[in-house]
């Protein structure tokens, strides 16, 4: 097992056949419940322009991607309809006496394990590779959780993550969550 970034155009096709193998709509209540679940379905075309920007920190057992945590610079909301909604959404949620949106930070698209990847660290692995290679550059990395989403509020919990808000929208109500590294 490997956690490296995104470096061709196979492994952009295998994160979007992941994401779509885990979406909300494919799953049953029971496996959401027990597995968890992600929300959007990002493009090919959306992967690549998040891409050029910074690459994603991805899992692969051998040639395979089996587990990946999308990186996404707040410049991705020129392209990224969801990202701008979230950031609308944030940016004026206090976090150590500034709006969320006056801190140095970038944000975890989305954060998926496939099914028979689960519960072997994957997911902290990930995340420590978020870590090692931007912290250098960003105070703290932020994404949101869907409150339905108990599994992932959890795992996101573990690894150090902080509850700063909750908020619904058309889509769902999020926990926003703060890794911060400073």
């Amino acid at each position: 097992m490997i956690i490296t970034t995104v470096t061709s155009e196979k492994e952009l096709d295998e994160i979007h056949a992941l994401n779509k193998a885990s979406l909300k709509f494919n799953l049953s209540e029971e496996e959401k419940k027990q597995e968890g679940f992600v929300t959007w379905l990002y493009s090919p075309e959306l992967l690549r322009q998040m891409h050029s920007l910074q690459p994603s920190i991805i899992a692969k057992d051998g040639d395979r991607v089996v587990g990946y945590a999308l990186v996404t610079p707040r410049e991705a909301r020129a392209f990224h309809k969801d990202l701008e909604t979230m950031i609308t959404h944030t940016q004026d949620i206090p976090y150590k006496g500034l709006p969320l949106i006056a801190h140095n930070y970038y944000i975890m698209g989305q954060i998926c394990i496939d099914k028979d990847y689960r519960g072997k660290g994957l997911f902290r692995l990930l995340y420590e590779k978020h870590k090692e290679l931007y912290s250098g550059k960003y105070d703290m990395l932020v994404t949101e959780v869907s409150t339905n989403n108990k599994r992932s509020q959890a795992a996101h919990e573990k690894v150090g993550f902080v509850t700063i808000n909750t908020y619904p929208d058309a889509e769902d109500e999020w926990n926003v969550v703060v890794w911060d590294w400073r």
